[in-house]
């Protein structure tokens, strides 16, 4: 009878064949550690007991037992003019169902991409949601992206469905439609359409499409689904080079919003309801952990911010929500830190140090501070997705807010140590000790201790997505996620991040140097410093590109002329008049000048060695911005882009051919 299908089907009877006997052979052999396969599965690293032995879900299953018990409780918040909306779970699980069916009436296949592409709202949690129950993959794609890279997303993933926010990102979509052959739909979640086009819709018309739909297609899809199969993809920020996929699993993200949940003990909405702000990328894991799945796992409720949240709104949505959990990124905490040190310093008489003064000054002042943050009622902030200052976490501790910092990457679904209270003040700058379930591993240790940062536990990402040979650079042979990060362990099993392997600066002489410790003590020194890049790799003495803090424009976020309130403050302190950046690059400034050169000095005084000494440095014409290309979207500093970006003055820097001895000069840009 075989044979017969063969011969009666020809070539295209065999294909099948072939097609159902690779399947079964899929299905009977173990899955490995990892896949590239966007329809692979994995072997999950399951523990025998405590956290890693939580049984696996799914992502409809963990969504379905928060509807069972918090289904009347608020899930999401947002503003629509003046007036507050809200959604509870029950209406949140039924939305993503009507959204899963409106999906697949679209034509969304299995294991294909639904690309998002706007500002954090209901709509971006529904469509993520939606996607995955409609069996395809929830793609976040930055919104700073541009055209041609919303393209290499949208292709990597062959995307069926893109949604987007508004006209703006509409049409970069619609610049690149003709290059994305799996395209079949549009979905604009704000505003009117300015234009009808074939395939756009608007919210309404397609939450309508799905409306009176069937429940059997996708209750079929969702009953095939499994814990250990891919269901989100992070793209990465492309910093040393084009985007890779993080395939992540549903065990990934809800065991990750378990362990994360009880570790840092989140309290469930039947006892008292925790309340974040979702306004960072969703497009980056850290939002998505925290404002959809780590909440969902608890029952907490999530409220929007304003789109211009980071141009200054942010602080009105905090007054208003009052979380009771808070995530920054270092750059928010900065800015926070950069904003009230010159109200801070008019409160500094009450600070004294005897303990009935102490108390006095935490009630008085404290409170006043946590209340015009919005933190009143915040018992947990965190900062995570980049290096943070030793003196950002000193200056919020001094305040009585401390920031518990999270560490790991997308290919570990977020976090993977956590400072938690109890143990927070003994161990600055730490990232905090592990999550349980989880295990580290530090690889090749020199005598210092310091080696590569490796992870293992079902936070390990599948792998990445049509790219094997990149996923066996991450993942090892034995299964260990190589963080490339280098670290080491204290006596008490905290964890310190010394640099990352790729950012290491290699001299002339072959001395090792790690660049983030030495920026951030110049940015500790002198405060008017706003970003700082040492460079040195191959040279043979160090110098650093340096910028000065300046005000932001609201609409594009591009550094502008203007320096900031507190920078002004500052040179005024020094004996400067300069009120613009123009007056300071170049070494226009004596006074700055000098001022830097002995904050830099004073940097030197505690260098290890010589070679670690800042030789030559340089003030830039403009500061650092995600817009300008230097900053990824998460504000991390792309080094290669800067080096390309400022080859002319970097070259300047060793055109000498003495290698300067002390470090009391700065070259001016030519």
């Amino acid at each position: 009878m075989l044979w017969g299908c063969f011969a009666a089907g020809g070539t295209g009877a065999l294909y099948k064949i072939e097609q159902l006997l690779y399947s079964l052979s899929l299905a009977m052999a173990e899955p490995e550690r990892w896949t590239s396969r966007g329809d692979g599965e994995v072997n999950l690293r399951m523990g025998e007991s405590g956290f890693a032995a939580e049984p696996p879900v799914t992502v409809d299953q963990m969504f379905k037992t928060a509807v069972e018990r918090f289904g009347s409780y608020t899930a999401l918040g947002w503003k629509e003019g003046e007036q507050m909306k809200t959604m509870n779970y029950q209406e949140y699980y039924q939305a993503c169902r009507t959204a899963a069916k409106s999906f697949l009436k679209l034509g969304l296949e299995r294991y294909h991409g639904v690309g998002i592409l706007g500002f954090n709202s209901a709509e971006w949690f529904i469509s993520d949601i939606a996607a995955i129950m409609a069996g395809g993959f929830a793609v976040g794609i930055y919104t700073t992206n541009s055209p041609e890279a919303c393209q290499y997303l949208a292709e990597n993933c062959k995307a069926n469905i893109i949604v987007v926010e508004n006209h703006k990102q509409l049409q970069k979509i619609l610049q690149v439609q003709d290059k994305l052959p799996h395209m079949k739909a549009i979905i604009q979640y704000k505003d009117a359409l300015k234009e009808k086009r074939p395939n756009l819709y608007t919210w309404a018309e397609f939450m309508e499409l799905g409306r009176d739909e069937s429940n059997t297609q996708l209750d079929d899809i969702i009953a095939t689904q499994k814990p250990n199969q891919c269901c989100t993809l992070i793209y990465t920020s492309g910093t040393t080079g084009q985007p890779k996929g993080v395939m992540l699993s549903h065990d990934n993200l809800t065991w990750t919003a378990f362990a994360v949940g009880r570790h840092v003990q989140l309290t469930e909405a039947t006892k008292s309801q925790e309340i974040v702000v979702s306004y960072l990328p969703l497009s980056h894991i850290a939002a998505q952990m925290v404002d959809i799945w780590v909440t969902m796992k608890v029952g907490g409720a999530t409220y929007f911010a304003q789109p211009d949240a980071l141009k200054g709104s942010l602080v009105n949505t905090m007054r208003e929500v009052r979380p009771t959990a808070f995530m920054g990124v270092p750059r928010v905490w900065e800015k926070m830190q950069e904003k009230m040190k010159s109200v801070g310093a008019k409160s500094n008489g009450a600070m004294a140090r005897t303990p009935v003064n102490y108390r006095l000054a935490k009630k008085l002042v404290f409170r006043k501070v946590r209340k015009a943050l919005g933190l009143d009622r915040c018992t947990k902030c965190y900062t995570g997705a980049a290096p943070i200052t030793k003196d950002t976490l000193e200056f919020f501790l001094s305040l009585d807010i401390p920031v518990y910092e999270l560490y790991g990457m997308s290919e570990s679904t977020g976090p993977h140590t956590i400072s938690l209270p109890n143990a927070f003040l003994f161990c600055l700058p730490s990232v905090g000790k592990l999550i349980p379930g989880c295990e580290t591993k530090i690889h090749s240790p020199d005598q210092e201790g310091n080696g590569e940062i490796c992870f293992w536990g079902r936070h390990v990402f599948m792998g990445y997505l049509n790219q094997a040979d990149k996923t066996e650079d991450a993942l090892d042979a034995e299964g260990w996620l190589h963080s490339g990060d280098l670290g080491k362990h204290d006596d008490n099993g905290f964890l310190f991040v010394t640099g990352r392997i790729k950012e290491l600066i290699i001299t002339a002489g072959g001395e090792n140097i790690p660049p983030v410790p030495i920026e951030d003590a110049v940015k500790e020194a002198v405060s008017l410093v706003s970003n700082a890049m040492l460079i040195g790799d191959k040279r043979k003495f160090l110098a650093m590109l340096l910028t000065i803090k300046c005000q932001v424009n609201g609409d594009t976020g591009a550094p502008e002329d203007e320096l900031t309130p507190e920078a002004v403050e500052l040179c005024r302190k020094l004996g400067s008049n300069a009120t613009r950046v123009s007056e300071i690059a170049g070494g226009r400034d004596r006074v700055i000048h000098a001022a830097i050169q002995e904050g830099i000095n004073r940097v030197n005084e505690n260098a290890t060695s010589n070679a670690q000494r800042i030789q030559k440095w340089i003030i830039l014409d403009q500061d650092f911005s995600i817009t300008g290309g230097e900053l990824g979207p998460t504000m991390k500093l792309k080094r290669p882009v800067v080096m390309k970006m400022y080859k002319e003055q970097v070259e300047h820097f060793y055109k000498e051919v003495v290698t300067p001895s002390t470090p009391d000069n700065s070259l001016p840009p030519k």
